[in-house]
C-alpha cells in the first residue's frame, strides 16, 4: 500500500510539474512564435513535408505521453491538419533523443536505428490512416476553437490565464489516471512479466503490446528493464512491443484524451498503439 501511495505521489508530482510547465510554455510561446508559419509547414499541400515536420517536432519535444496533451490541444486549436497532429501524438512519447542515446549504449546502435525508423514510419501511416477514415470529426468541439485572432496584448499573464483554463478542464483526468497507473504499477512487478512473458513464442508479441498499456512504465525506465527482460529470456520482439505500448499509450494519457476526443477516437488510438507495437515487435522478431 505504501509503495502504491509513494508511486502515486511521485507520478502526480512529476506529471503536474510537466503538464503545468509545458502548458504555460506553449501558451507563452504564442507571444513570439509565428504559429501561422508553423501551421503552413505542418499543413502544407506536401504531405511528406508535413509528416516529416511532425516527426522532427516530436523528436525535439522529448515529453512523456501525458505531457504531449497540451501541445495536441494547442495544435488542434491552431487548426493544424488532423493527420499531422496524430503523427505527433503517436511519435512524440516514443522518439526521445535522450532515450534513443541511452538505447544505443544499452541495446546497440542497430536496435536504436531500427526502432527509430519503424516507429516513425508507423506513426506516419497510422496518423494519415485515421485522417482518411474521418476521425477528425471525433475531436470534441470544445477543444477545436478559433484562436487564430490572438490579441496583440497577449502577455505572460494571458499565457498563465490560458494555462489555468486548460488545467481546470483536464487536471481531474490527470489525477484519476495517475491513481490507476500507480495502483497497477504497485501490483504488477517486473518479475511477473519476465516469468509469464519469457520465451520466444510469436503470440507473446501481441500479448506484450496489450499488457504494456496499463503498466504505465516510462520509456526511460523501460530501457534498463528491457535489458533485464531480454537477459531473462524474453524475445527482443516482445520487449520492443512492451516498450512501445507502455510509452506510447499510458493510462493517464488515455484518461486525458477522453477530455479532448470522443470515445471512438480514444478507442482507435489505443488499438493503433497496440497495432504499432505488435508490428514493430514482429519486425524485430524476424530481423
Amino acid at each position: 500500500m505504501y509503495d502504491i501511495l509513494e508511486t502515486f505521489a511521485t507520478l502526480i508530482l512529476e506529471l503536474s510539474v510537466l503538464f503545468i510547465g509545458i502548458s504555460f510554455l506553449i501558451n507563452l510561446l504564442q507571444i513570439w512564435i509565428p504559429y501561422d508559419k508553423i501551421n503552413t509547414w505542418l499543413s502544407g499541400k506536401n504531405s511528406f513535408v508535413g509528416a516529416l515536420g511532425a516527426i522532427v517536432f516530436a523528436f525535439v519535444t522529448p515529453f512523456c505521453s501525458c505531457s504531449t496533451i497540451p501541445i495536441i490541444v494547442n495544435l488542434l486549436n491552431k487548426k493544424v491538419r488532423f493527420g499531422i497532429v496524430m503523427i505527433f501524438l503517436f511519435s512524440s512519447p516514443i522518439l526521445d533523443p535522450t532515450i534513443l542515446t541511452l538505447m544505443v549504449f544499452s541495446l546497440g546502435w542497430k536496435v536504436a536505428t531500427i526502432y527509430t525508423l519503424i516507429t516513425s514510419v508507423l506513426s506516419i501511416v497510422i496518423g494519415f490512416a485515421l485522417e482518411k477514415m474521418g476521425f477528425e470529426g471525433a475531436v470534441k468541439d470544445v477543444v477545436v476553437q478559433d484562436l487564430d485572432a490572438t490579441p496583440a496584448s497577449f502577455s505572460v499573464a494571458g499565457a498563465w490565464k490560458e494555462t489555468i483554463e486548460l488545467i481546470k478542464s483536464v487536471y481531474p483526468y490527470l489525477l484519476f489516471g495517475a491513481a490507476i497507473g500507480a495502483f497497477i504499477h504497485g501490483v504488477v512487478p517486473t518479475e511477473w512479466i519476465s516469468h509469464y512473458l519469457g520465451g520466444d513464442s510469436w503470440w507473446l508479441i501481441p500479448l506484450a503490446a496489450i499488457i504494456g498499456i496499463p503498466l504505465y512504465v516510462r520509456l526511460s525506465a523501460m530501457i534498463p528493464i528491457s535489458q533485464i527482460l531480454i537477459a531473462k529470456g524474453m524475445s527482443a520482439g516482445a520487449v520492443m512491443a512492451l516498450v512501445i505500448s507502455s510509452a506510447g499509450a499510458s493510462l493517464p494519457e488515455i484518461v486525458l484524451l477522453n477530455s479532448i476526443f470522443h470515445r471512438r477516437l480514444v478507442v482507435s488510438f489505443i488499438v493503433s498503439v497496440i497495432l504499432m507495437s505488435t508490428i514493430s515487435g514482429f519486425l524485430f522478431y524476424f530481423i
